[in-house]
Protein backbone atom coordinates (compact mmCIF):
# COMPACT_ATOMS: atom_id res chain seq x y z
CA UNK A 1 0.00 0.00 0.00
CA UNK A 2 1.12 3.61 -0.57
CA UNK A 3 2.96 5.40 2.23
CA UNK A 4 1.22 8.48 3.61
CA UNK A 5 3.33 11.15 5.32
CA UNK A 6 1.51 13.01 8.12
CA UNK A 7 3.11 16.35 8.97
CA UNK A 8 1.33 17.41 12.16
CA UNK A 9 2.77 18.63 15.47
CA UNK A 10 -0.20 17.65 17.67
CA UNK A 11 0.33 14.00 18.73
CA UNK A 12 -3.37 13.38 19.47
CA UNK A 13 -4.42 14.60 16.02
CA UNK A 14 -1.65 12.63 14.33
CA UNK A 15 -2.60 9.47 16.26
CA UNK A 16 -6.24 9.74 15.15
CA UNK A 17 -5.18 10.18 11.54
CA UNK A 18 -2.80 7.22 11.76
CA UNK A 19 -5.53 4.98 13.21
CA UNK A 20 -7.93 5.95 10.39
CA UNK A 21 -5.25 5.29 7.76
CA UNK A 22 -4.32 1.98 9.40
CA UNK A 23 -7.96 0.87 9.15
CA UNK A 24 -7.85 1.61 5.41
CA UNK A 25 -4.65 -0.40 5.03
CA UNK A 26 -2.29 2.52 4.44
CA UNK A 27 1.26 2.52 5.69
CA UNK A 28 1.89 5.86 7.35
CA UNK A 29 4.73 8.01 8.63
CA UNK A 30 4.53 10.81 11.19
CA UNK A 31 6.67 13.94 11.17
CA UNK A 32 5.91 16.52 13.90
CA UNK A 33 8.25 19.06 12.25
CA UNK A 34 9.12 20.19 8.74
CA UNK A 35 12.72 19.14 9.29
CA UNK A 36 11.63 15.54 9.87
CA UNK A 37 9.25 15.76 6.93
CA UNK A 38 12.17 16.65 4.67
CA UNK A 39 14.04 13.57 5.92
CA UNK A 40 11.07 11.31 5.14
CA UNK A 41 10.82 12.80 1.65
CA UNK A 42 14.39 11.74 0.96
CA UNK A 43 14.33 8.35 2.66
CA UNK A 44 10.76 7.04 2.24
CA UNK A 45 9.27 8.53 -0.99
CA UNK A 46 5.68 8.95 0.31
CA UNK A 47 2.79 8.74 -2.15
CA UNK A 48 0.82 11.56 -0.47
CA UNK A 49 1.37 14.17 2.25
CA UNK A 50 -1.15 15.31 4.86
CA UNK A 51 0.26 18.71 5.80
CA UNK A 52 -0.63 20.96 8.73
CA UNK A 53 -0.23 24.69 8.05
CA UNK A 54 1.01 25.76 11.48
CA UNK A 55 4.15 23.86 12.54
CA UNK A 56 6.79 24.66 15.17
CA UNK A 57 9.62 25.16 12.67
CA UNK A 58 7.80 26.84 9.80
CA UNK A 59 4.71 27.24 7.64
CA UNK A 60 3.01 24.45 5.74
CA UNK A 61 2.36 27.02 2.99
CA UNK A 62 6.11 27.53 2.56
CA UNK A 63 6.74 23.79 2.63
CA UNK A 64 4.11 23.21 -0.07
CA UNK A 65 5.54 26.02 -2.21
CA UNK A 66 9.03 24.53 -1.95
CA UNK A 67 7.76 21.01 -2.64
CA UNK A 68 6.02 22.09 -5.83
CA UNK A 69 9.29 23.35 -7.30
CA UNK A 70 10.71 19.81 -7.34
CA UNK A 71 7.97 17.16 -6.91
CA UNK A 72 4.38 16.30 -7.81
CA UNK A 73 3.48 14.46 -4.61
CA UNK A 74 -0.23 15.07 -3.82
CA UNK A 75 -0.84 17.26 -0.75
CA UNK A 76 -3.87 17.53 1.54
CA UNK A 77 -3.59 20.57 3.80
CA UNK A 78 -4.88 20.79 7.38
CA UNK A 79 -5.65 24.05 9.11
CA UNK A 80 -7.47 25.36 12.18
CA UNK A 81 -8.51 28.44 10.19
CA UNK A 82 -11.68 28.41 8.13
CA UNK A 83 -11.21 31.68 6.24
CA UNK A 84 -11.77 31.23 2.53
CA UNK A 85 -8.60 33.21 1.77
CA UNK A 86 -6.53 30.49 3.49
CA UNK A 87 -8.23 27.84 1.38
CA UNK A 88 -7.58 29.72 -1.86
CA UNK A 89 -3.94 30.43 -0.93
CA UNK A 90 -3.37 26.75 -0.20
CA UNK A 91 -4.87 25.68 -3.52
CA UNK A 92 -2.89 28.28 -5.44
CA UNK A 93 0.31 26.87 -3.92
CA UNK A 94 -0.53 23.47 -5.36
CA UNK A 95 -2.44 21.64 -2.61
CA UNK A 96 -4.75 18.94 -3.96
CA UNK A 97 -7.30 19.16 -1.17
CA UNK A 98 -7.95 21.18 2.00
CA UNK A 99 -9.47 20.10 5.34
CA UNK A 100 -10.41 22.43 8.19
CA UNK A 101 -10.07 21.34 11.83
CA UNK A 102 -11.92 19.81 13.55
CA UNK A 103 -12.45 17.04 11.01
CA UNK A 104 -13.40 13.39 10.88
CA UNK A 105 -10.30 11.18 10.54
CA UNK A 106 -12.38 8.70 8.53
CA UNK A 107 -13.44 11.45 6.14
CA UNK A 108 -9.79 12.48 5.78
CA UNK A 109 -8.85 8.87 5.00
CA UNK A 110 -11.58 8.83 2.34
CA UNK A 111 -10.13 12.00 0.82
CA UNK A 112 -6.70 10.37 0.78
CA UNK A 113 -8.15 7.43 -1.18
CA UNK A 114 -9.92 9.82 -3.56
CA UNK A 115 -6.78 11.84 -4.32
CA UNK A 116 -4.67 8.71 -4.81
CA UNK A 117 -7.35 7.12 -7.01
CA UNK A 118 -7.43 10.21 -9.18
CA UNK A 119 -3.67 10.26 -9.67
CA UNK A 120 -3.47 6.52 -10.23
CA UNK A 121 -6.32 6.64 -12.75
CA UNK A 122 -4.18 8.92 -14.87
CA UNK A 123 -1.92 5.94 -15.52
CA UNK A 124 -4.81 3.91 -16.91
CA UNK A 125 -6.65 6.36 -19.13
CA UNK A 126 -4.33 6.93 -22.06
CA UNK A 127 -0.72 6.90 -23.12
CA UNK A 128 0.54 10.18 -24.50
CA UNK A 129 -0.97 13.15 -26.24
CA UNK A 130 0.70 16.28 -27.52
CA UNK A 131 -0.77 19.71 -28.03
CA UNK A 132 2.00 20.59 -30.43
CA UNK A 133 5.56 19.59 -31.19
CA UNK A 134 6.50 21.31 -27.91
CA UNK A 135 3.82 20.39 -25.35
CA UNK A 136 3.76 16.72 -24.36
CA UNK A 137 1.57 15.10 -21.71
CA UNK A 138 2.08 11.50 -20.65
CA UNK A 139 -0.71 10.04 -18.51
CA UNK A 140 1.21 6.85 -17.83
CA UNK A 141 4.09 8.64 -16.13
CA UNK A 142 2.05 11.62 -14.86
CA UNK A 143 4.52 13.94 -16.63
CA UNK A 144 4.19 17.09 -18.70
CA UNK A 145 6.85 18.95 -20.61
CA UNK A 146 7.19 21.81 -23.05
CA UNK A 147 10.16 21.45 -25.35
CA UNK A 148 13.14 20.72 -23.14
CA UNK A 149 11.39 22.07 -20.03
CA UNK A 150 9.75 19.72 -17.54
CA UNK A 151 6.58 21.15 -15.99
CA UNK A 152 6.41 20.47 -12.24
CA UNK A 153 2.68 20.38 -11.58
CA UNK A 154 0.35 19.33 -8.80
CA UNK A 155 -2.13 16.54 -9.56
CA UNK A 156 -4.99 18.95 -10.25
CA UNK A 157 -2.80 21.19 -12.41
CA UNK A 158 -1.69 18.16 -14.41
CA UNK A 159 -5.25 16.97 -14.99
CA UNK A 160 -6.35 20.47 -15.97
CA UNK A 161 -3.72 20.89 -18.69
CA UNK A 162 -4.29 17.26 -19.71
CA UNK A 163 -7.99 17.97 -20.29
CA UNK A 164 -7.33 21.22 -22.14
CA UNK A 165 -4.66 19.61 -24.33
CA UNK A 166 -7.05 16.92 -25.57
CA UNK A 167 -8.87 19.53 -27.66
CA UNK A 168 -6.73 22.66 -28.23
CA UNK A 169 -8.91 25.67 -28.91
CA UNK A 170 -12.03 24.10 -27.40
CA UNK A 171 -13.58 26.09 -24.56
CA UNK A 172 -14.11 24.08 -21.37
CA UNK A 173 -16.46 25.46 -18.72
CA UNK A 174 -15.35 25.43 -15.09
CA UNK A 175 -17.84 22.64 -14.37
CA UNK A 176 -16.43 20.52 -17.20
CA UNK A 177 -12.92 21.01 -15.84
CA UNK A 178 -14.10 20.09 -12.34
CA UNK A 179 -15.52 16.85 -13.72
CA UNK A 180 -12.28 16.02 -15.52
CA UNK A 181 -9.70 17.07 -12.93
CA UNK A 182 -11.45 16.19 -9.64
CA UNK A 183 -12.45 12.69 -8.59
CA UNK A 184 -15.43 14.15 -6.73
CA UNK A 185 -16.38 17.38 -8.52
CA UNK A 186 -19.14 18.04 -5.99
CA UNK A 187 -16.50 18.43 -3.26
CA UNK A 188 -14.97 21.49 -4.95
CA UNK A 189 -16.17 24.89 -6.12
CA UNK A 190 -15.90 26.42 -9.58
CA UNK A 191 -13.74 29.11 -7.97
CA UNK A 192 -11.30 26.32 -7.11
CA UNK A 193 -10.73 25.81 -10.84
CA UNK A 194 -9.80 29.49 -11.16
CA UNK A 195 -7.26 29.14 -8.34
CA UNK A 196 -5.59 26.13 -9.95
CA UNK A 197 -5.61 27.72 -13.41
CA UNK A 198 -3.93 30.79 -11.91
CA UNK A 199 -1.26 28.59 -10.32
CA UNK A 200 -0.82 26.61 -13.56
CA UNK A 201 -0.39 29.83 -15.54
CA UNK A 202 2.24 31.11 -13.13
CA UNK A 203 4.23 27.89 -13.51
CA UNK A 204 3.97 28.01 -17.30
CA UNK A 205 5.21 31.60 -17.39
CA UNK A 206 8.03 30.85 -14.97
CA UNK A 207 9.12 27.66 -16.74
CA UNK A 208 8.60 28.37 -20.44
CA UNK A 209 8.13 32.13 -20.47
CA UNK A 210 4.59 32.09 -21.86
CA UNK A 211 0.99 31.35 -20.90
CA UNK A 212 -0.75 28.71 -23.04
CA UNK A 213 -4.18 29.11 -21.43
CA UNK A 214 -6.82 31.46 -22.85
CA UNK A 215 -9.61 32.89 -20.66
CA UNK A 216 -13.04 33.22 -22.25
CA UNK A 217 -14.95 35.48 -19.87
CA UNK A 218 -18.31 34.05 -18.92
CA UNK A 219 -17.52 30.73 -20.60
CA UNK A 220 -14.32 29.11 -19.34
CA UNK A 221 -10.82 28.27 -20.54
CA UNK A 222 -9.07 26.83 -23.57
CA UNK A 223 -5.56 25.93 -24.62
CA UNK A 224 -3.93 27.85 -27.47
CA UNK A 225 -4.30 26.05 -30.80
CA UNK A 226 -2.02 28.24 -32.90
CA UNK A 227 1.34 26.71 -32.07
Amino acid sequence: MPKILIVEDEPSIADNIRIALDLEGFENLWAPTLAQAHEFLVDEAPALIILDIGLPDGSGFDFCRELRTTQNIPVIMLTARSDEIDRIVGLELGADDYVTKPFSPRELAARVKSVLRRTQNSFEVKTECSHSSKLHINSQTFAASYGDFKLKLSAHEFHLIEALAEHPGRIFSRQQLLERAWQDPNSAMERTVDAHVKSLRAKLKKTIGKDLIVTHRGFGYSLEDNE
